[in-house]
């Protein structure tokens, strides 16, 4: 196992080959191997050096686009949200994360896998989450990363879970994560809260008649239950958004839904995510809850057979 003085000595070594890595997308960085990055993993991520821990997680951020999922999930994204979640990075290093990530998201034609975005959201979740225990973006940027999460879930037309060989993209997922992170942080307004919710709902029955198979479903409840515990959105508003669930459009009628793929797609979605909501909504104690959500709730799942 790496100690912190051999991880310190490998840094050292390296550093301007970790600056220069990041800048030419290397993934592992130069200077570090797999192996080496395995090692530091089972150290718990231990770097005592907080410029040499920043220089590192920068140098990561190619890895989150990388197909290998040990060095994606397993050694990247798990690296980035450990240090910050520990509040290990410092307000400049979170700061250049997030301008990073931005732009890696901007660049996502260019990922042939569809790793990049999926991974770049989810880590943005981890951004979204430590700057609402401690604030370092903004109202500017944190309206920034509000849009950018609305639109990359109003755009996610990769449905892939987990592949066999290649781990997880889980693009529908992540996103819902971010929104949820931003739901949850009180700096956030009306407005802000409204548009998440509507992107979270706009996947809720997703593009060609895809089946979610990987709990899809109960992701997207999540930033819609933590935005009705915050009251701001009045009950009207939650019928309005929630009860259009209920219509089987394109079909006349529900009972058209089971004579297509699409249809049944579209009836399991829509279910799979009424009852997660209703299961969560029912029996809570929490009255803002259960004012926003059960009624409209309930009004959809009598519409479906």
């Amino acid at each position: 196992m790496l100690d912190a003085l051999r991880i310190a000595t490998v840094l050292v070594g390296g550093l301007m080959a970790i600056s220069s890595a990041w800048s030419m997308g290397a993934c592992p960085p130069v200077g570090w191997t797999p192996a080496a990055l395995s090692q530091l993993k089972v150290a718990q991520w231990s770097v005592s050096n907080p410029k040499h821990r920043e220089e590192l997680a920068l140098a990561l951020l190619p890895c989150l686009a990388d197909p290998d999922p040990q060095l994606r999930d397993g050694i990247a994204f798990e690296a980035l949200s450990f240090w910050l979640r520990q509040k290990q990075m410092s307000v400049d290093a979170q700061r250049s994360i997030f301008s990073a990530l931005l732009k890696q998201l901007e660049a996502n034609s260019l990922d042939e896998g569809g790793f990049a975005a999926p991974f770049a959201v989810l880590t943005l979740a981890e951004i979204a989450r430590a700057d609402r225990v401690t604030p370092f973006l903004g109202d500017s940027g944190r309206n920034i990363l509000v849009n950018t999460a609305t639109q990359y879930m109003r755009g996610v037309y990769d449905y892939r879970g987990f592949v066999e060989g290649q781990g997880w993209r889980h693009g529908v997922a992540h996103g819902a994560d971010l929104l949820m992170q931003l739901a949850l942080n009180p700096a956030i307004d009306k407005a802000q809260l409204e548009s998440l919710v509507e992107a979270a709902l706009m996947q809720v029955v997703p593009a060609a008649g895809h089946f979610y198979i990987y709990g899809e479903s109960e992701r997207l409840a999540r930033p819609i239950l933590v935005a009705a515990r915050r009251g701001l959105i009045d009950a009207e508003w939650w019928r309005r958004s929630l009860t259009r669930l209920g219509e089987p459009r394109p079909f006349a009628a529900w009972d058209q839904a089971f004579g297509s793929q699409a249809g049944l797609a579209r009836l399991h979605n829509t279910k799979a995510f009424v009852l997660v909501l209703y299961a969560n909504v029912r029996d809570n104690t929490h009255e803002g809850l259960r004012d926003a959500l059960l009624a409209p709730v309930r009004e959809v799942l009598e519409k479906l057979p």
